[in-house]
């Protein structure tokens, strides 16, 4: 049995088509990350608590370097 796997846009797509920027997919315990100008290459997967806290780290304030 094939499943579809639904890829969601960033909302950072930019202008025009929107196509410069990465899509993900929820497969469950993994983030696949592809890359929405070249769709059918290859993809990248994370373990999905990994990339969860990589998001949550982006989110966060940084401090100024000194």
């Amino acid at each position: 049995m094939t499943v579809s796997t639904r890829w969601k846009k960033s909302s950072y797509s930019g202008g025009g088509e929107g196509n410069a920027c990465v899509e993900i997919a929820n497969l469950r315990s993994h983030i696949a990350v592809r890359d929405s100008k070249a769709p059918t290459r290859a993809t990248l997967t994370f373990p999905a608590g990994p990339f969860t806290a990589f998001l949550e780290a982006l989110k966060s304030p940084h401090p100024t370097p000194r």
